[in-house]
């Protein structure tokens, strides 16, 4: 009987193992790789309505990369209005360490 279970599981595991090797796309898109992250287009849908154009309002860029990184991922609630938190929006911390350079950029 145990082998029984053992040989149904091993059918069952992999034939779904076998297509995520074969299928990349069934890698969730949270997975992709930061190049693959358009920062430039987020950040204009995301943040200049309250940063502006050209990174010119409520940002500090002589803040270190990682407080900057730290304050997309977890968000501000000390400002007004509140800087949201990405991280719960799915953005991970090497999305916003490129929408952090990006921002810099354009404040250049």
């Amino acid at each position: 009987m145990k082998r029984l279970k053992m040989l149904a599981f091993a059918l069952v595991t992999l034939p779904l193992l076998a297509l995520t090797l074969v299928n990349p796309s069934a890698v969730p898109a949270s997975a992709a790789a930061p190049q693959d992250f358009d920062a430039a287009a987020v950040y204009k849908a995301k943040c200049a309505m309250c940063h502006g154009q050209k990174a010119e309002k409520k940002f500090d860029s002589t803040k270190t990369d990682e407080a900057l990184v730290e304050t997309v991922l977890k968000g501000k609630d000390d400002v007004m209005p509140k800087m949201p938190s990405y991280e719960a929006k799915g953005v991970t911390a090497e999305q916003a360490k490129v929408l952090v350079t990006q921002m810099k950029s354009l404040k250049q």
